[in-house]
């Protein structure tokens, strides 16, 4: 049964597993990444990640973080996972989960971290993660998975390798120009012009993008008013993505699955369509 409940598709070399329902749940696990985004719903399997990433304060994203956190608890895990937020709902988080300890009378132990626009983290020597401002009524971010790769600049190619090392241990840093490899890139419950305020995510390896809405069910100005992305605009824009994959998620339940598949499949066009991937069950109802 809970197979059933979670989704899971590839793009690229990334697997994406979880759930994502517009309004009811959203929590989503990259395992190579070892990350989660937002925490709608408490999958048992996802209590171990140690890192935790939260769009926004809305219950279908927010929701399920002390239940997550008492399911870990109940797993033993030998340290509190690190959950970055939008700055400005750190404090209420930490009530929130401190209210549910009284509650419960036990800890639910984690390690709150605020982040602004811009704000990077290091999760591994090979993985930072940078968060962006995304377009939503109340404070939201997403983020950017990436690492910075050094390369030896063309003009040092000749240099021996021993030179090269000597150089580099003496504190030479005009060898190698130092670049960012984006990986993938995380938004939701935002507007599209979030692909103008934070351009590099269409040059994302892979970008999970948000797209609530699919058709005349939900007019333009009624989609902008919740701060959602209308798939009218993605197509509007097809043009503009340069990533590699593109899945798109958090749908209404304006429509069952199989719905969302054959919408995408009409609507898309070949340029699109043959880089996307649709988070959503291919048959029967949501969970």
């Amino acid at each position: 049964m809970a197979r059933k409940l979670i989704t899971r598709v590839e793009a690229g070399p990334y697997t994406i597993r979880g759930m994502s329902l517009g309004g009811v749940y959203t929590t989503l696990k990259v395992p190579q990444l070892k990350v989660l985004l937002d925490v709608g719903m408490p999958v048992r399997s996802f209590a171990a990640t140690d890192h935790i990433f939260l769009s926004h304060g809305h219950g279908d994203h927010a929701g399920s973080l002390a239940a997550l956190l008492g399911i870990r608890g109940l797993l033993h895990t030998k340290r509190p996972p690190k959950v970055y937020v939008p700055e400005q709902i750190a404090e209420p988080l930490q009530r929130a989960i401190a209210a549910m300890e009284e509650m419960q009378r036990h800890t639910l132990a984690f390690e709150c971290v605020p982040l602004r626009p811009g704000d990077e983290v290091e999760l591994r020597s090979d993985l930072r993660a940078r968060a962006f401002k995304t377009h939503h009524p109340v404070p939201s971010l997403g983020y950017l998975f990436f690492d910075r790769v050094s390369k030896l600049k063309p003009e040092f190619a000749d240099l021996p390798g021993a030179e090269i090392g000597r150089r580099r241990a003496a504190g030479d840093t005009t060898l190698f120009d130092v670049t960012e490899r984006h990986e993938l890139a995380y938004a939701t419950d935002t507007l599209i012009r979030v692909l103008d305020t934070a351009p590099e995510i269409r040059r994302a390896r892979v970008l999970i993008l948000e797209c609530t809405f699919l058709d005349e069910r939900k007019s333009l100005e009624a989609c902008h008013a919740g701060c959602h992305i209308h798939l009218d605009e993605i197509l509007e824009r097809a043009d503009d993505f340069e990533n590699e994959h593109i899945v798109l998620m958090h749908f209404s339940q304006l429509y069952e699955p199989g719905e969302v598949h054959a919408i995408l499949a009409k609507r898309c066009p070949d340029r699109l369509k043959e880089r996307l991937v649709v988070f959503a069950p291919k048959r029967g109802t949501w969970p």
